[in-house]
């Protein structure tokens, strides 16, 4: 485990502790920065502020305990002993978790489902060794997937035999609610956390000006910032899901990791990427709603994404709003980022904002 200390904050310590010898130092702009891998994927995590490194080294324990709990490849997790077909106490974490991915299936019609881990298996999406499975195979798959559903008892929480559960497409959401909440706790006035896909934008920058947050171009998945645009976000949870992350090719056809729970294949809806925005202003679990349907959506296609969103907006206004990428080469964003998004004009991509 390796922490990387900048030199910006080398610096502001050295004046801090000097400060009859030098100017003042204006304690926002103190700064730590650490890089984590975790959770699958590499992680920065910027904090600001007069207590910014012990935010910064207790937001890396948090996400590390977090994953040796929650993570299916973690052979002494929760999750793992539930797929190994043990009952489980659950403690506050998982129990949130099982009861919010519950919710999330319902929600988005079984687009989100945790239960999916059979088949990403068999995909060899959690190995090295991708393949195609046989149809037969998948058709038996399907099955078990339709009634996973963890069961819930006095004795704890288990799965029936051939079930397993994975907790990748929310728990870095989940991780990025609580890093907001150790954020408030630590009263860090602005911080960047980037969990892979996942982006807390806490506060403002320095300047006092928006966190620009850039959205990955599908088309251009190996440049390094080659965007479709830039979204200038303040206290915001920013994620996206895309088939360009994680894929292999075989027969010369591409297959992305994100399986269709109702067939089994990975998704084909048209869309290469979505973008789930919304505030973290309040304590109220938006990372991790913005993780899970960044994936339903992209499952259910453009069509079906705005048709969802529309009816969140009749029960809570501007709840959260979206970035789609779609395969003809549109960029289509919903009214509540009208403002806050920029087409990358280089990119090739039309722009389109519906409501």
């Amino acid at each position: 485990m390796r922490r990387f200390f900048s030199s910006a904050l080398a610096l502001s310590l050295v004046l801090s502790l000097t400060a009859c010898f030098g100017p003042p130092v204006d304690p926002d702009t103190v700064q730590e920065s650490i890089q984590v891998i975790a959770m699958d994927t590499p992680m920065v995590i910027s904090t600001y502020g007069r207590r910014s490194t012990g935010a910064a080294y207790a937001s890396e324990d948090l996400i590390r305990d977090l994953e040796a709990r929650l993570s299916r490849t973690e052979e002494d997790s929760a999750v793992s002993r539930l797929n190994r077909g043990e009952t489980v106490e659950p403690d506050e974490d998982l129990n949130t978790l099982l009861r919010l991915a519950a919710c999330f299936r319902e929600r988005t019609g079984g687009a989100f489902n945790i239960g999916i881990a059979p088949l990403v298996s068999a995909w060899g999406f959690t190995t090295d060794h991708n393949q195609v499975p046989d149809r037969s195979e998948i058709d038996r798959l399907l099955k078990v997937v339709d009634e996973t559903a963890p069961q819930i008892s006095p004795e704890g929480v288990s799965l029936e035999p051939g079930q397993s559960i994975d907790l990748g497409g929310i728990a870095k959401g989940y991780a990025a609610d609580k890093l907001a909440d150790l954020f408030r706790e630590y009263e860090i006035p602005r911080a960047m956390a980037q969990l892979g896909g996942n982006v807390l934008a806490w506060g403002d920058r320095p300047d006092g000006s928006p966190w620009r947050v850039g959205v990955q171009d599908p088309a251009r998945p190996g440049e390094q910032n080659a965007f479709a645009g830039i979204l200038n976000l303040k206290n915001a949870f920013a994620v996206t899901s895309g088939g360009y992350q994680r894929y292999f090719e075989q027969d010369g056809k591409r297959y992305h990791h994100i399986i269709d729970p109702a067939t089994g294949y990975p998704a084909e809806s048209g869309l290469t990427s979505v973008t789930v925005v919304a505030d973290c202003v309040s304590d109220d679990g938006m990372g991790t709603l913005c993780d899970a349907f960044s994936t339903a959506l992209f499952i259910m296609g453009e069509e079906k994404a705005l048709d969802f969103w529309r009816e969140w907006q009749g029960v809570s206004p501007s709840l959260f709003d979206l970035v789609l990428i779609t395969g003809d080469g549109r960029v289509v964003v919903t009214q509540g980022l009208a403002e806050s998004f920029t087409l990358d004009e280089g990119s090739g991509y039309t722009l389109e904002i519906v409501s």
